[in-house]
Parts: C-alpha cells; sequence; structure tokens
C-alpha cells in the first residue's frame, strides 16, 4: 500500500464520550499547570542554551492545524538555524542545529512551552502531533479523521519509533489512537514518553502491526503522502 493524495474512504468514530473528554481536559489542565510552575527553572535554562547556542530568536512558531482542522500557532524553544545551501533548500537537521539543541530535541525541553496551548485547549497532553494545515488537508479524509481529537505534545506515533517511522505508519498509529482514545491509553503514552526520552526512540513492531492492520480494516483506497514531524 503505498501512499499518495488521494482521498480515501475510513469509517471510524470517535470512541470518547463528552463526560470523558471534560474529565480529560480537567484532568490536563490540572497537570499542565503544574507541569508549567515545576517547568519554569527548565524553561530559563533551556532560553539561556538557545540564546547562548543560536542567539535571537529564542521561540519558533508556525500556525498549525488543531481540533476540526482548526489553525492554531505552536511554540517551541528555536533548536535550529535556517541555514541553506547553495540551491535555496534548508540544510538537514543535523546540519541546523548545535550540540547543545541536539540534546534539548532529544531531551524534548524544546516542547515544554506547548504547556501553554495546553491550558488554553488548542493542544493536548497526548494527540497526535500537530501539523501545518496544508499537510493535513493533503490527506485528505485521513488528515479530517485525524483532526477529530487535540493535537498532543506526544503520542502513540512519537512512543512508537517517530523519526524512524514512514509518513504511512505515523498516520496509521495516529488514527488507531484516536479510534482507541482513552484516559488510560494517555497514562500508558505518558509512561512510554518517559522511557523513549531515556532510552530513545525504538520502533514497536507489534504495535506498527496492529497499526496498519487497522488501517487496511477501516480504509478503502490508497493513503496520503505528507510531510509529518
Amino acid at each position: 500500500m503505498k501512499p499518495n493524495r488521494e482521498q480515501a474512504v475510513f469509517a471510524i468514530s470517535l470512541p470518547a464520550s463528552s463526560g470523558s473528554y471534560r474529565l480529560k481536559r480537567v484532568v490536563e489542565c490540572a497537570l499542565g499547570g503544574m507541569l508549567v510552575i515545576l517547568c519554569l527553572p527548565l524553561m530559563a535554562v533551556t532560553a539561556i542554551i538557545v540564546w547562548v547556542s543560536l542567539g535571537l530568536p529564542l521561540f519558533f512558531t508556525q500556525a498549525r492545524a488543531g481540533a476540526g482542522m482548526r489553525v492554531f500557532t505552536v511554540a517551541k524553544f528555536r533548536t535550529m538555524t535556517a541555514a541553506r545551501g547553495p540551491d535555496g533548500a534548508l540544510l538537514p537537521d543535523h546540519m541546523r542545529q548545535a550540540a547543545a539543541t541536539a540534546v534539548l530535541r532529544r531531551l524534548r525541553f524544546d516542547e515544554l512551552p506547548q504547556l501553554l496551548a495546553v491550558l488554553t485547549g488548542d493542544m493536548s497532553i497526548v494527540g497526535p502531533r500537530p501539523l501545518p494545515l496544508a499537510t493535513v488537508a493533503s490527506f485528505g479524509d485521513l488528515g479530517r479523521l485525524r483532526s477529530l481529537v487535540a493535537p498532543g505534545m506526544t503520542g502513540w506515533a512519537q512512543v512508537n519509533g517517530n523519526t524512524l517511522l514512514s509518513d504511512e505508519e505515523k498516520i496509521a498509529l495516529d488514527l488507531w489512537y484516536v479510534a482507541h482514545a482513552s484516559l488510560w491509553l494517555d497514562v500508558r503514552i505518558l509512561l512510554l514518553t518517559l522511557k523513549t526520552i531515556v532510552f530513545g526512540e525504538r520502533v514497536n513492531e507489534k504495535h506498527l502491526k496492529s497499526a496498519m492492520e487497522f488501517l487496511l480494516r477501516h480504509s478503502c483506497g490508497p493513503q496520503p503522502r505528507g510531510m509529518m514531524r
């Protein structure tokens, strides 16, 4: 099954009830607020490292698609420069980051400002990663279904391989999460996120196989292609 930009017929329903959603928001706001306070010193240190390593600006901001494909602005600490090659294209990631900012990215400290987006309701702590609206729209029906839930700071794809996965594998994992979303799954993803930070990214073949089989069972037609980071 090779990805392309054509729309696919895909039928899943969002399992969480409105009561479950409200509970998730209460938990996220409480946890997010606590983490913002606890992480203030860490964010200050991160800002200093970015300033010393890359200079200003300290933050990278970009419009991304939220729940229902509503556009919001995501912010993270800047870990790369905008250096381009002779052809005008951006250089590879590893050539645009300093050693210190590479560590920040590895530990996901650059994502900490997104806790504020969690408090405002633009993001969740757990969910598919936020992508540019044009990218999500290019997924057709799959992009619309992926946006049934709010984007998250971490997600099922991020703890099952992340940068080691293809776009098709990431969207399969994202849609599996949408169809199986629950508070307990979110707790599991948070624990796996800590494991990933400590031990690095690894592809979970069992989870990936389940997600790909889920995508095949529920879709009729080819899948989309897009840049998923």
